[in-house]
C-alpha cells in the first residue's frame, strides 16, 4: 500500500494551545491561504449581509483579496441601477470592532484598515450589453490585478450576484493578450457562482468553456429552490435557521458585528423566514476543514458536491441522506457541524480564550494537515486507518466517526468499516474495486460547547 497526500493550501486552523499573552496560537505548521474574492450583489435579499457577517468571522482563514459590490438586485427586482459597497464597508467596520477579541482566539484576523480597501465597486448596470470598452470598473480591474499577481495560488472567485465584473475582466484580457497569456489568465480562476443572475454568466461559460466554474442552480425546468445551494437553509435540521437558533447563537450578547445580523428574509418553503445565506456555500467551499479539496467539486463537503457539466463547468450533484436523494443533501447533511462552526466564531467576539470553544485537531494515519490523503492498495488488502493523536485545544474529550462517501467515489457498492465509532478501524478492499475509488471520511468532534468537528478524508485507489 502506498501513501501521498494532496494539501488543500491554507491556514491549517486546528490543535491550538495557549501562549503567554493569552492568545491562541497554531501549534501545527502553517501552510499557505486560499485567496478569495467576493462579487455580491449586496442591498437586494438581506441574505448577503447575514453571508457577509459570517464571512467576517472567517476571515482569518483566507486572504481576502477583493470584496466587490456589485448590481443591487436582479433584473426586473429594482430600476435602481446602484451599488452599496457602503453595506460592505458597514459590517467591515462592524468587525474591526470585535477584532481585538477575535485576536484572543486566533491570532491572524487581519486589519480592519486591509479589509476595508479591499472593498470595491463594480458596475451598476447588469448585462452583456455593459461588457467591452469603456466598461472596465473598480471591481473588474481588482480582478485582473490580483489575477496577474505573480502568485502560485488560484484566485476562488465566489459570485453570490450577477457576474458583470467578472464577465468584464475576462472581456479585457482576452482584448489585452496573447491567447496563451488568456490561457494562464482563465488558468488560475476558480469560480463558484450561486446560480445565473444575469446573462453574463451562461456568456462567461460559453465563451470561455476551459475556466473552473461551478454552477450551482437547479436544473433547467426545474423549480428553482432544488438548487444545491439552497441547501444552506432548505432540508434537514431547520430550526438551525430559525430565528431562536440566530437570537441565542449570532444575535444576543455577541457584540456589533452580531448585532447588524438580518433576521427577515424570504425562505419558503422553510417556514422560519430567518437566516438564508444562499451565498454562503459559495465561500464554504473554499474553507479548508479537511473534509473537502476544492480541485475537485465532485468530491464534496461543506459547500456542495457538484458533477462535471462541461471542459471546465461543474452542476449540482445530489447525495442520498437518510432517505433523501437531493442535491441540497450536499449541503444540509453538514449542517449541524458549520452552524456549530458559526455559533463557536460568533462566540470568539466577545468571549476569552479559555470561556469559547475551539475545533479539534483530526490527526489521519499519523499526518497533522488537513490535505486529503491517498492510498494505493490491492483488491482484498486490509487497510487501517486511524485517529491516534487527533487533540483538542481545549483538553475536551473527542468522539470519532469514520464513513464511506460512496457519491464521491467511483465504487458504488457498500464497503464495510471494522468500527465505524473507534479511534482506529479497518477496512477490506472488495475484490472487484479494481482500477475504482473508494472515499472515506473521518470526523473528529470534541465535547464543548458548542461541539465543534473537523474532518480528514482518504481516498483509496484500487490497482490490481
Amino acid at each position: 500500500m502506498s501513501v501521498s497526500n494532496r494539501l488543500v493550501p491554507v491556514l491549517l486552523a486546528a490543535a491550538f494551545a495557549l501562549t503567554g499573552s493569552g492568545a491562541f496560537a497554531a501549534d501545527s505548521p502553517k501552510e499557505v491561504k486560499p485567496r478569495l474574492l467576493v462579487l455580491t450583489d449586496i442591498g437586494g435579499d438581506p441574505d448577503d449581509q447575514q453571508s457577509m457577517i459570517r464571512l467576517m468571522t472567517y476571515a482569518n482563514e483566507f486572504e481576502i483579496e477583493a470584496l466587490n459590490a456589485s448590481a443591487t438586485r436582479t433584473p426586473g427586482e429594482s430600476k435602481d441601477e446602484v451599488t452599496r459597497p457602503d453595506l460592505i464597508r458597514e459590517i467591515v467596520e462592524a468587525y474591526g470592532k470585535v477584532r481585538p477579541n477575535l485576536l484572543l482566539h486566533r491570532p491572524d484576523y487581519p486589519p480592519v484598515a486591509s479589509l476595508l480597501d479591499r472593498v470595491k465597486s463594480g458596475n451598476p448596470r447588469r448585462g452583456v450589453k455593459n461588457l467591452g470598452a469603456g466598461h472596465d470598473t473598480e471591481g473588474s480591474r481588482r480582478i485582473v490585478a490580483v489575477v496577474d499577481r505573480d502568485d502560485p495560488r488560484p484566485l476562488n472567485v465566489a459570485i453570490w450576484g450577477g457576474s458583470t465584473d467578472l464577465a468584464q475582466a475576462l472581456w479585457h484580457a482576452r482584448n489585452d493578450r496573447s491567447a496563451e497569456e488568456l490561457k494562464r489568465f482563465v488558468g488560475k480562476l476558480r469560480v463558484h457562482a450561486i446560480g445565473h443572475q444575469d446573462d453574463t454568466g451562461p456568456w462567461i461559460v460559453e465563451q470561455f468553456p476551459d475556466l473552473f466554474y461551478i454552477l450551482s442552480k437547479a436544473a433547467d425546468k426545474h423549480d428553482m429552490r432544488e438548487g444545491a445551494y439552497r441547501g444552506m437553509y432548505l432540508g434537514g435540521d431547520e430550526a438551525l435557521t430559525s430565528r431562536a437558533w440566530v437570537d441565542a447563537n449570532v444575535r444576543t450578547e455577541r457584540g456589533p458585528l452580531g448585532a447588524l445580523y438580518p433576521t427577515t428574509t424570504w425562505t419558503a418553503p422553510n417556514p422560519h423566514g430567518c437566516l438564508k445565506e444562499g451565498d454562503t456555500p459559495s465561500w464554504l467551499y473554499f474553507l479548508p476543514t479537511g473534509l473537502s479539496d476544492p480541485a475537485h467539486p465532485d468530491w464534496g463537503g461543506w459547500g456542495g458536491r457538484f458533477r462535471p457539466a462541461g471542459r471546465g463547468l461543474f452542476r449540482d450533484a445530489a447525495d442520498r441522506v437518510g432517505t433523501v436523494t437531493d442535491a441540497r443533501a450536499t449541503v444540509w447533511r453538514w449542517r449541524p457541524a458549520f452552524q456549530a462552526d458559526f455559533a463557536a466564531r460568533m462566540a470568539w467576539c466577545v468571549k476569552p480564550a479559555r470561556g469559547a470553544n475551539h475545533p479539534p485537531l483530526a490527526v489521519l494515519n499519523g499526518d497533522r494537515g488537513v490535505g486529503v490523503m491517498e492510498l494505493t492498495a490491492r483488491p482484498e488488502e486490509r487497510v487501517k486507518l486511524t485517529a491516534v493523536r487527533s487533540s483538542d485545544p481545549d483538553g475536551d474529550c473527542l468522539t470519532f466517526h469514520w464513513f464511506v462517501y460512496p457519491e464521491a467515489g467511483t465504487y458504488a457498492r457498500d464497503v464495510p468499516l471494522s468500527d465505524a465509532m473507534a479511534e482506529t478501524t479497518t477496512l477490506t478492499v472488495p475484490a472487484d474495486a479494481v482500477g475504482k475509488s473508494i472515499h472515506v471520511v473521518l470526523e473528529v468532534t470534541d465535547a464543548g460547547a458548542p461541539a465543534l468537528t473537523r474532518y480528514r478524508r482518504v481516498v483509496i485507489r484500487v490497482g490490481r
